[in-house]
């Protein structure tokens, strides 16, 4: 059900509306709950290696910042390129 209700829209929108419909905050939004999982995960696996749980906020603190500007800027580069659209 989730399923259809999230590609209900696309399979309606010609590509010439798809290929324009991502905006830059949708890009945010998604670099925003991908940099929490993929910083949690950062988290937990400094933890286990270091076994300080302070380096490990540190660790994950620093690659939330820097992860999630490159993942905006990955975004909207593979938003220019046509391939696979």
């Amino acid at each position: 059900m989730i399923a259809q209700m999230l590609t209900k829209d696309k399979e309606k929108a010609t590509y010439k509306e798809d290929s324009t419909n991502e905006k830059p905050l949708r890009s945010v939004v998604k670099s925003l709950s991908w940099r929490t999982i993929g910083t949690l995960d950062t988290i937990l696996i400094s933890w286990l290696v270091t076994g300080k749980l302070d380096l490990a906020f540190s660790i994950g603190g620093i690659e939330l910042v820097t992860k999630m500007v490159l993942y905006f800027f990955h975004e909207r580069i593979w938003n220019t390129v046509k391939w696979g659209k």
